[in-house]
């Protein structure tokens, strides 16, 4: 009989209906496959129980994050080499379904093949890390989008330390030279919030409204400055009492005020600027109207909104657009992505005029890479803060999101936008980026 690792890529490759381009260790210490190919390891039956059960995506998430799933050697190559059998569709020549493939004699053959190896067919539990669902998907409402953010981000500040660096911001850096030898992690992101802070056109005596404040960075960063009055709201727990640490350590207590709140239920308006940094995913397609109206009339006239967001490419069908299925379980619940013209639309829907969309998406394709070598090297010290399993998810989310930045499958872009007053009068230069 064949070893197991040999059993597993025949399986494979009849189900996949391509060769597998990667090689494969299973559980009894045999290989299979090319041997200059990253190696992808199954450790365990549990893998393809978890596989047979929840085919896809899921399954797999459920495997790597369980530790029955592994790779030995380069992950980003791994990911790169397997992202178009797992997550890359070419619309040219979609992929069969598992009906039809189940039509196909050979992947019947290799099912029952594989029912065999897999041992004793009981339903793995998924990882204690996996979102408990409570109700129906995407509705944000004020408490399920507290528990999703409690999700990703009460897991322990000092595990964010480790991956962000000490300047403790979770989103794009900006990076000016990044072959300069001060191209570091914290250099680039005090530049991000020192152009952010230019964008807004923030002066001593403004007051700004930061939306979705994470770790207090851009508060302390726009108080100290620039001299502006900070109101920053979250959801998390933890990020605030963290923020509120730094603002008094930064003697700033009289300038910058950190809350847990809602951004819905702000009402303390006028302000001069807001600014939403990597906060705008979490808002949710049929709440996006709201979120942009919401901060419209937080503002004066001539007020300026700085939002930073992620984006997704458009779809010829936007109604096919699906949430990766691990992204929702384990890292961003209930997140939702955009393409940048749909944002851009629905500001101005809201009453904004946008004045400038800058894309800076390498710039986070070199965040990420970044994080997961503070990630990789404090690998000892992540798993004394947090579980295996939340390290592993992280390594995982960070590493896959680098390569999709790279590749384009997915972009951030930084839109401003400013309420004109009455007479259209808007406070803006006439000659655009005067910031750079």
């Amino acid at each position: 009989m064949q070893d197991a690792a040999q059993r597993l890529k025949t399986i494979a490759e009849q189900l996949l209906g391509a060769e597998l381009p990667v090689r494969l260790r299973a559980w009894d210490g045999s290989e299979a496959g090319p041997p200059d190919a990253p190696v992808l390891v199954v450790r365990s039956r549990r893998a393809l129980r978890r596989l047979l059960w929840k085919p896809g995506e899921l399954g797999l998430a459920r495997a790597w994050v369980a530790g029955d799933l592994d790779v030995d050697g380069d992950l980003y190559e791994a990911l790169d080499v397997m992202a178009g059998l797992i997550w890359e569709h070419d619309d040219e020549a979609p992929r069969r379904s598992l009906v039809q493939a189940l039509k196909d004699p050979e992947v019947r053959t290799g099912v029952a093949e594989l029912l065999k190896l897999a041992g004793p067919f009981l339903p793995p539990s998924p990882p204690a890390e996996e979102m408990r669902r409570t109700g129906r998907l995407h509705l944000h409402t004020k408490g399920s989008d507290k528990r999703a953010i409690s999700h990703h981000y009460d897991v322990g500040n000092d595990f964010y330390e480790l991956v962000l660096g000490p300047s403790m911001v979770y989103s794009c850096a900006y990076w000016q030279d990044p072959g300069s030898p001060d191209a570091t992690l914290e250099n680039a992101q005090r530049d991000k919030l020192e152009l952010i802070s230019r964008k807004l056109g923030l002066r001593p005596g403004m007051r700004l409204l930061d939306v979705g404040c994470g770790w207090g960075s851009m508060a302390v960063h726009a108080a100290r400055e620039h001299g502006v009055t900070v109101v920053g709201v979250t959801l998390s727990q933890e990020q605030a009492a963290y923020a509120r640490k730094r603002v008094a350590e930064e003697g700033l207590t009289d300038r910058v005020e950190i809350r847990v709140q809602d951004y819905r239920d702000v009402r303390d308006g006028p302000y001069d600027a807001i600014s939403s940094i990597g906060m705008a995913e979490h808002v949710g397609s049929e709440r996006y109207l709201e979120y942009a109206s919401d901060l419209y009339a937080l503002l004066r006239p001539g007020g300026r909104l700085l939002n930073h967001q992620i984006a997704r490419r458009p779809q010829q069908d936007e109604s096919a657009y699906e949430v990766d299925e691990f992204i929702d379980a384990y890292v961003f619940p209930d997140g939702e992505l955009a393409p940048v013209g749909t944002t851009a639309a629905l500001l101005e829907r809201a009453g904004f005029e946008v004045r400038d969309v800058e894309a800076i998406r390498e710039h986070y394709a070199l965040t990420l890479r970044q994080w997961v070598r503070n990630l990789e090297a404090g690998w000892k010290d992540a798993l004394k803060l947090v579980s295996p399993g939340r390290a592993r998810i992280w390594r995982l989310y960070m590493a896959a999101s680098a390569l999709s930045f790279e590749r384009n499958r997915i972009g951030v872009n930084q839109i401003l936008a400013v309420k004109t007053a009455p007479s259209g009068a808007s406070d803006m230069a006439l000659r655009a980026r005067t910031w750079n």
